[in-house]
């Protein structure tokens, strides 16, 4: 391994602790959810180094994506608490945010730079996003319907649920 995957690895770990001991100690949940979202994309970023790309962008979708947008939206509805953004809207902190993003663009930009082939492209017949999706959407495909219908119950719970009582 060289250095700069050396390096990549240790600036995934380093946001993923940072933003896990940040959600843990959050008092609002917004806030919380949002850096809970944070350590999902420096997993992912991490899961992508270990050749594993499917994986980083299933956890993306589906964690930092689907649940975390239904947790917030729950949050949300139920007003549990006050957010903490507002805190967040200095001229510091957005050229940090700006910073550490072209940091990443450009860390983003020299691995897929590595990973091209120098003497052409060799396409791949069949990969894993296409054996995953066709044992989802034939083999599986009650159970992933079942889960979509459970996860739209709980949305219409929650929604039932933090409705307030309308007396006449």
């Amino acid at each position: 391994m060289n250095r700069f995957y050396e390096f990549q690895f240790y600036l995934f770990s380093l946001i993923a602790i940072a933003s896990a001991l940040l959600f843990v100690t959050r008092k609002s949940p917004v806030p919380a959810a949002l850096w809970l979202v944070n350590v999902m994309f420096a997993l992912s970023g991490l899961y992508v180094m270990l050749d594993a790309p499917f994986v980083g962008v299933i956890q993306v979708l589906v964690y930092a994506g689907a649940i975390m947008v239904v947790f917030v939206f729950v949050v949300m509805l139920l007003n549990l608490g006050r957010s903490e953004i507002s805190d967040l809207r200095g001229l510091g902190a957005r050229l940090g945010a700006g910073l550490v993003s072209l940091a990443l663009l450009a860390n983003l930009l020299v691995v897929q730079r590595d990973r091209l082939p120098r003497a052409g492209l060799a396409p791949a017949a069949e990969n894993v996003v296409t054996q995953v999706a066709a044992s989802l959407f034939t083999d599986y495909l009650v159970a992933f319907e079942l889960t979509s219908l459970v996860l739209l119950v709980a949305i219409v719970g929650a929604v039932l649920l933090a409705r307030k009582r309308v007396t006449v």
